[in-house]
C-alpha cells in the first residue's frame, strides 16, 4: 500500500490500493477512480495523476447522475433551481460532488473508504454524509457507495459512476459489446429521456453480444436482464482469446448509461473507453421520479457495482 502524495495535482492525494497483480487509484478530488490496472494491462482509460480529469473519468455521480432538465426540479412542495453546469444545453448534470475533497475514513492494503459530507446548498438544500468503499479480492474491483441523510428533512437522492472501460483496442469499432437490457431509453438533444422502449429491432440491442463497429452509443437502458446471483453484467472484449473485462451492478442499480465517447473534449480519446455508467435512478430522476430514492432523516441507501477483469 503507498500513498503518492498530492502537492498541487489536479486530482489531489493519490492513494493506492493493492491485491497482488491488480493495482487501483483512488484519488481525492471526487473520491474518483482514476485507474485500475492488472500488470502492465490497464482495464480502465483513465487520466494520468499529472491530468485534470475530463469527461467525468471515473467520478461519482451524486446526488443525482446525469441530467437534470434546466436544472430545476419540485420536491415536498418547494421548487429548487441548481446551477446549470452544463451551460450549452441548459442542464445540471452529474452531481455536486465530482470536484470536492474527500478524506479517508479507513484503508487498508487492498481496500479504501472514501468519505465526504456535503452540506446543504442552493438548488439542494439536504445534508448528506457520503462515502465510497473501493475494494480488491481475486474477483476484482467491488465499489459500494453509501448516503447517510443526516439534516432535518426527507431529501431526494440518486448516485451513479462513470468509469470508462477498455480491452486494448485502438478504437471501440473492434470490440465486441454485451448489454443485458431489454429497454433503452431514448432522448432529445438536450440528453433528456423521452420514453423507455424495447430494444428489439434497434440498434441498441446489444443483449448478444456483437462488435460495436460503427455505432454510437449515448444511451440509457433499463430493465436489466440479471444473472443468478442477482448481478447484471455488461461485457467487452477484443475478440476470440484476446482481453475482456465486465461491469456489474447490483439490484440497486435498475438503469445504465453507455457510451463510446464520441462527444468527449479530447478528439484524439474520441471512441478509445467504454463509458458504463450504473445508476440508482434514471436521466433527470430528480424530475421525473423515475427509480429517485427519497430518504428519510437518519435513514441510509447503500449500492455497488465492480469490474471483473
Amino acid at each position: 500500500m503507498t500513498d503518492q502524495g498530492h502537492s498541487l495535482r489536479p486530482s489531489g492525494r493519490q492513494i493506492e490500493i493493492v491485491h497482488r497483480e491488480q493495482r487501483v487509484t483512488v484519488v481525492e478530488v471526487g473520491g474518483a477512480l482514476r485507474a485500475y490496472r492488472i500488470g502492465e494491462r490497464e482495464v480502465l482509460d483513465g487520466y494520468g495523476p499529472h491530468e485534470l480529469c475530463t469527461a467525468a473519468r471515473g467520478q461519482s455521480l451524486i446526488p443525482w447522475p446525469n441530467r437534470v432538465e434546466d436544472g430545476c426540479y419540485a420536491f415536498d412542495g418547494q421548487e429548487q433551481q441548481l446551477a446549470l453546469s452544463e451551460p450549452a444545453t441548459h442542464n445540471a448534470i452529474h452531481g455536486l460532488v465530482r470536484w470536492s475533497n474527500w478524506s479517508v475514513a479507513d484503508r487498508e492494503d487492498h481496500r479504501v473508504v472514501m468519505a465526504h459530507r456535503l452540506h446543504p446548498q442552493p438548488g439542494y438544500p439536504f445534508a448528506l454524509d457520503l462515502s465510497i468503499a473501493y475494494s480488491l479480492s481475486a474477483a476484482g474491483l467491488a465499489v459500494t457507495t453509501t448516503a447517510t441523510n443526516v439534516g432535518p428533512k426527507s431529501c431526494p437522492y440518486g448516485a451513479g459512476a462513470h468509469p470508462y472501460l477498455t480491452v486494448g483496442t485502438e478504437r471501440l469499432d473492434d470490440a465486441t459489446l454485451t448489454v443485458p437490457a431489454s429497454t433503452w431509453l431514448p432522448a432529445d438533444g438536450r440528453g433528456i429521456p423521452l420514453a423507455e422502449q424495447p430494444v428489439d429491432g434497434t440498434p441498441y440491442d446489444f443483449r448478444a453480444a456483437r462488435m460495436i463497429a460503427a455505432t454510437q452509443l449515448d444511451t440509457g437502458y433499463t430493465d436489466l436482464l440479471r444473472d443468478e446471483d442477482g448481478l447484471a453484467r455488461v461485457k467487452l472484449s477484443s475478440g476470440a482469446g484476446g482481453a475482456a473485462v465486465a461491469l456489474w451492478l447490483d439490484e440497486s442499480h435498475p438503469y445504465l448509461m453507455v457510451f463510446t465517447g464520441d462527444s468527449v473534449p479530447e478528439p484524439q480519446r474520441r471512441r478509445r473507453g467504454l463509458g458504463v455508467e450504473p445508476m440508482t435512478c434514471a436521466p433527470n430522476a430528480l424530475r421525473s421520479g423515475a427509480g429517485l430514492q427519497i430518504l428519510e432523516p437518519g435513514s441510509s441507501f447503500s449500492a455497488s457495482w465492480g469490474i471483473e477483469p
